[in-house]
Formats: C-alpha cells, sequence, structure tokens
C-alpha cells in the first residue's frame, strides 16, 4: 500500500503498520513479545529482511518468521512505527547501508521508533544518537557514552520519538510504553487546526 504524507509526517492512510528490522539470530522474545502486543492492539507487524521469503531464525531456535517485504522494497511513508529487536540481528544489519538509510529517514518523519538490547547499534550506525538520552543492553551503553549519548539504566527510557530499553526482562514495560507512544502519535496526527486556531478532531483516520 502506498501512502502520501500528512504535514506532519504521519501516514495519511489507516494502515497501522509497524515496520520491523530483522536479520536472523535475533534475541527470540525481543520480536516475540513486542509482536504479540502490537498485535493484540490493533497493528500489524511487518517484518522488513534482506530478501521477501526468507526464513529468519531467533538465536535461541524458538521463533522463526518469514521476511515479508525486501528492504528494497520498503517504504518509510508505509509504516506508523519502527521496532527494532536485539540479539545479532542489528549488528547484521547495521553493515547494511540500506537498512541504517532506512532508520534514518524513518527517523526524520518523527514517527515512534523502538530499540531494545542491542537493537541501538542500529540508531549508532544511522549517527543519530549523540545528545539523545535513551538505554541498552549493557556493553552498548558503553559504546553510546563514548558518542555524547546521555545513557539511562533504566528498564524504559523515551526521548522525543525514541522509546529504548535493556533487556529482555523490560519487555512487558517495552512494549506497552512502544504502544502508548503509538496512540499518543495518533491522536495528534488526528487533530488539525480549526479556522480560528484551535485543535479539532479530524473525521479521516490516520
Amino acid at each position: 500500500m502506498t501512502t502520501s504524507n500528512t504535514k506532519d509526517g504521519s501516514p495519511a492512510a489507516a494502515s497501522k503498520k509497524i515496520a520491523c528490522l530483522l536479520a536472523s539470530e535475533f534475541e527470540d522474545s525481543e520480536l516475540d513479545v513486542p509482536r504479540q502486543r502490537l498485535q493484540a492492539a490493533g497493528y500489524v507487524v511487518e517484518i522488513i529482511g534482506a530478501q521477501v521469503g526468507q526464513q529468519l531464525k531467533g538465536h535461541k531456535g524458538r521463533v522463526t518468521v518469514s521476511v515479508d517485504r525486501s528492504i528494497d522494497e520498503a517504504r518509510v511513508d508505509d509504516y506508523e512505527g519502527l521496532l527494532i529487536p536485539g540479539g545479532h540481528s542489528p549488528d547484521q544489519l547495521r553493515a547494511d547501508p540500506r537498512f541504517v538509510q532506512f532508520v534514518k529517514r524513518f527517523d526524520q518523519t518523527g514517527r515512534p521508533l523502538a530499540a531494545v538490547c542491542h537493537g541501538p547499534q542500529l540508531l549508532i550506525a544511522a549517527g543519530l544518537v549523540k545528545g539523545r538520552s535513551l538505554t541498552a543492553w549493557s556493553t552498548i551503553q558503553d559504546d553510546l557514552r563514548q558518542i555524547g549519548a546521555h545513557v539511562r539504566d533504566e528498564p524504559v527510557v523515551v526521548d522525543g520519538n525514541w522509546t529504548t530499553s535493556r533487556r529482555p526482562d523490560d519487555l512487558e514495560s517495552f512494549s506497552a510504553k512502544f504502544i502508548e507512544e503509538l496512540g499518543e502519535f495518533e491522536t495528534r496526527a488526528n487533530r488539525r487546526p480549526s479556522a480560528n486556531g484551535a485543535a479539532i478532531k479530524s473525521s479521516s483516520p490516520l
């Protein structure tokens, strides 16, 4: 589905689609838990990988998924949110400039972006973390500090359109906060200024 953007950067169509950037060896629970929570909240989670139909297996071998759309076909405008699970997946993705550019372009829209554990490695590769507040896996926290990020060792950190978490133990809070941020984004996108400057609810969906 092709969509156009409104002035605030939101998709004009009611897609409620979440892009999930993924390669093999992802941390199983860091895909599975947020995906299940998002689906239960009415979102479609689309797996974006190197090649359509490619089978991606998690590091623990508990979760296997098929790539829904290749990175060459993925359009930032088609998605309301971006999910970056951890494990070894982000380390592979950051070596591919197509995924790095997708992250950079998505962040420019201001739409909700969520990264957990090693997920912020992609944010580092995109040159986005300096001056931002976030968290990550303990070893990634050191990398973030050296680059100039404000690191907080907390279960969930929200900074602007970013939601980040540290590890699998944080996933329920991480998922709930990401869904909350998506809801707040939808509320903002569904309001437009009236003739007298007051905000009124739009009759058209996202």
